[in-house]
């Protein structure tokens, strides 16, 4: 497949602050995500954790800070050039009614367009590779808004791996969907890291999912980007209870150690 040539890059946030007019939202955000990972940004609600991801994806101007894509600052090249390092799918995502699969999907290659680069037969193998690797294929013709939240999820997903970018960012992509569509979408998503080796930062609200599916997290809360680590080392009694206002037992599961959290009724 054309698509799985894609590999990751290091992603790195340099002293990124991010607000709207003159309230700032989050100050200071730095951290690395690595490539053959999946990076969970966790955090109680209304905390700027979407907004941070928009930034970093280029969407939401940041007042101060950098971003990189390996050595490349993406402050200081062109937005086609910066969509084919980074792809992004956003919380709500939202097509055309009446959009197919394949025109959704074909809509990744766009960054790679221009007048003296028309579509190819290269551009209809991507496609079709991302696709199938989304399980999608079968649906290329089907609108959009036929399909169920799983399949629309997959195809917007499929958009992402057209863009053939080392970089992805995914905003709570498991939304409304049921425990077997999410578990399906998160086990895709960790695939995409572990076995193609890209880079994803990913936005997650169930602790229990993002325990299980990532293999680093951070903390935002207060404004601020706490210590990164792994579940074992982030998901504890004394995080949830500081940054999420819950007391909460953490188990280790006996299978392969990933935190399983029990919260406590408070008195």
């Amino acid at each position: 497949m054309i698509t799985d040539a894609v590999t990751g890059a290091h992603l790195r946030v340099e002293g990124v602050d991010v607000g709207y007019g003159a309230t700032t939202v989050v100050s200071d955000a730095s951290f690395v995500a690595e490539p053959g990972t999946v990076t969970g940004l966790i955090g109680p609600n209304g905390g700027g954790k979407s907004t941070l991801l928009r930034a970093v994806a280029g969407l939401h101007r940041a007042s101060r800070g950098s971003v990189w894509v390996d050595d490349v600052d993406l402050r200081l090249i062109p937005v086609r050039r910066a969509a084919r390092l980074l792809a992004m799918l956003p919380q709500t995502a939202v097509a055309p009614e009446g959009l197919t699969v394949a025109d959704l999907v074909a809509r990744g290659r766009q960054p790679y367009q221009a007048w003296y680069r028309q579509w190819t037969d290269d551009d209809e193998q991507i496609v079709r590779d991302a696709m199938e690797r989304m399980d999608v294929l079968a649906l290329a013709e089907r609108p959009l808004d036929e399909l169920s939240g799983g399949q629309r999820q997959r195809a917007w997903i499929a958009l992402c791996l057209a863009q053939a970018t080392p970089v992805l960012l995914l905003d709570e992509p498991t939304t409304h969907l049921d425990i077997s569509h999410t578990v399906e979408i998160l086990a895709t998503v960790r695939r995409l890291a572990h076995d193609d080796g890209r880079t994803v930062l990913m936005v997650l609200h169930d602790l229990s999912f993002a325990a299980r599916y990532c293999d680093r997290l951070i903390v935002l809360a207060d404004g601020r980007l706490q210590p990164p680590g792994t579940p074992q080392e982030v998901l504890t009694p004394d995080c949830l209870r500081t940054w999420f206002d819950v007391e909460a037992r953490v188990y280790p599961d006996p299978l392969d150690g990933v935190p399983t959290i029990a919260p406590l009724e408070h008195a």
